[in-house]
């Protein structure tokens, strides 16, 4: 947990309530059957920013600042295919890579950087890979050979627009959709 008067925030994708129901199914079959329960702490999403430390009474400028980025963006169609992993602990929905979501990942990277004054070390180390997490890193080594077995296979196809960004907030157990920004 973050010190007191700070919060921990990230920045998403969210997929329209259909989407996320049938995703959300997926995360909590990983529950029941592996065990896997991490990924129940937010909601299905595509992350753009990694957790930070924002202080709370500044939350006004996050937000201000997230809108100011929001306007003049386009929709844009995501599409999600088939399911992948990053073994030996991580299963996810497939995301389709496109330009333009890799620029607005980009962007708004450069732009909190810029803004907010927000740094994420570890963006050197790992290139973005848009995906949606289905069993997270607390899924067993064991358990995960398993379920890759299972879901390897498996077909999985939906698309859907992106009319914004979503600003989620951790309210000390699980991540909630805080505030969204229209393009």
């Amino acid at each position: 947990m973050p010190p007191p008067g700070l919060a921990l925030y990230f920045i998403a994708l969210l997929p329209p309530p259909a989407i996320q129901a049938q995703l959300q199914s997926f995360k909590e079959y990983f529950y029941t059957a592996y065990q896997s329960k991490g990924a129940l702490n937010a909601p299905p999403h595509i992350t753009l920013h990694m957790p930070f430390q924002w202080k709370e009474a500044k939350e006004n400028k996050l937000i201000e600042s997230l809108k100011n980025f929001s306007t003049g963006n386009k929709s844009f169609e995501i599409q999600l295919q088939d399911f992948n992993c990053f073994a030996p602990r991580v299963i996810f929905a497939q995301v389709i890579e496109s330009e333009i979501l890799r620029l607005l990942q980009q962007q708004l990277h450069r732009f909190v950087k810029i803004e907010l004054n927000l740094f994420n070390a570890q963006y050197r180390d790992k290139p973005f890979h848009p995906h949606i997490t289905l069993a997270f890193r607390d899924l067993k080594k064991d358990k995960f050979e398993i379920a890759w077995q299972e879901f390897r296979g498996k077909r999985y196809t939906e698309k859907f627009d992106v009319n914004g960004i979503t600003l989620l907030k951790h309210d000390g157990k699980v991540w909630i959709p805080y505030a969204n920004f229209d393009f």
